[in-house]
């Protein structure tokens, strides 16, 4: 639709109900384009009740990303994610497939961003593990649970790991904190997030360590959360209290300051969620970043709908978690995401 009809649809609730995934409509497009000279204070009076539909807007586009953030900045503040033509063709194309396959947990991503500007880290992090939860336990999740299932079920699953996972040492003030499962590509599983956890319970109970950096042993800093645990936890409520009590990425976020995370290989969902709430992070060239738990049906539950926004912008957070699709260091740091590139 134009802009001029999303207009009208924002300021009428009948219009954004029928524009909703609930009465299945699974996304909105719109021509950002049709507006001329980026005026956009006739279409969006300032003060007036607005009604977005629970679907993602989408806003495509023939100018650069950077361009619409100087000409279209009131239209973009109701606008999700911004197709635009130096975006790579299979991001576009991924996008468009979890969009239409995984409507709900879409929809449930690009509220949570809506929200995210308006919230404190906590509160942010909290609707997140609500969001999460109500979603393990939705249709699309189960579904691809069970394809999965189906796909695996005669690999047998590894034996639980009772060696430790993190290896922390000591010089000096600073702490070294470095994920130790190599074998599994550091796939973040319970024990290491429980065993995370203590490591910067220690950093911030001690005030005499100045500087923590996080590491990761082997091929790939994390390669995201273990699959062999997914679908595993079927108390909704404790895990969603187990999530807030038991967070690295809140951790993370309170000792910002004293944190470098340095990234390699594969950094696949927690990798990038949690790290990227450190007060400086660095990835090698051949680092690649992806989100990709709206193909499970979900969205990202390990900080990723707070953190990362707050680096690069709700529009490609949206972008980057509901295409699922990975983008390398260069991108990257060209996005915000990380802060520099080393060998």
């Amino acid at each position: 639709m134009s802009a001029e009809a999303f207009g009208r649809l924002l300021r009428t609730p009948m219009l954004a109900e029928e524009h909703s995934v609930v009465s299945g409509c699974d996304w909105v497009e719109i021509d950002l384009d049709s507006v001329f000279d980026g005026n956009t204070n006739a279409l969006f009076p300032s003060g007036e009740q607005v009604w977005l539909p629970n679907a993602p807007v989408l806003g495509f586009s023939r100018q650069s990303f950077e361009s619409l953030t100087t000409t279209h900045t009131q239209l973009l503040s109701w606008v999700d994610l911004v197709i635009t033509p130096d975006l790579p063709q299979a991001m576009i194309v991924q996008t468009l497939e979890h969009l239409a396959g995984n409507p709900a947990a879409s929809t449930g991503l690009v509220q949570l961003l809506r929200q995210n500007s308006d919230l404190s880290v906590n509160q942010g992090l909290l609707l997140e593990s609500l969001m999460y939860s109500t979603l393990q336990h939705g249709a699309e999740f189960e579904s691809w649970l069970a394809q999965r299932n189906t796909k695996t079920k005669t690999i047998q699953r590894e034996p639980v790991q009772t060696e430790p996972v993190i290896e922390i040492s000591r010089r000096d003030d600073e702490l070294t904190i470095t994920l130790d499962r190599p074998d599994k590509h550091n796939a973040f599983s319970a024990a290491m997030r429980d065993e995370l956890c203590q490591a910067l319970y220690l950093a911030q109970a001690d005030a005499t360590i100045q500087h923590i950096t996080l590491e990761g042993r082997g091929a790939s800093f994390c390669s995201g959360g273990d699959l062999d645990e997914f679908g595993t936890a079927r108390d909704a409520g404790l895990a969603h209290l187990t999530r807030t009590t038991r967070s690295p990425a809140r951790l993370i976020h309170a000792l910002a300051d004293k944190t470098t995370a340095h990234l390699h290989g594969a950094c696949i969902g927690a990798g990038i969620e949690m790290t990227a709430f450190a007060g400086h992070v660095t990835a090698t060239e051949g680092t690649t970043f992806a989100l990709p738990e709206v193909g499970f049906g979900l969205v990202p539950g390990a900080g990723g709908t707070v953190s990362i926004p707050r680096r690069i912008g709700r529009h490609r957070a949206a972008l980057l978690a509901i295409s699922g699709c990975a983008i390398h260091a260069a991108r990257a740091l060209d996005w915000g995401l990380i802060d520099d590139v080393v060998n």
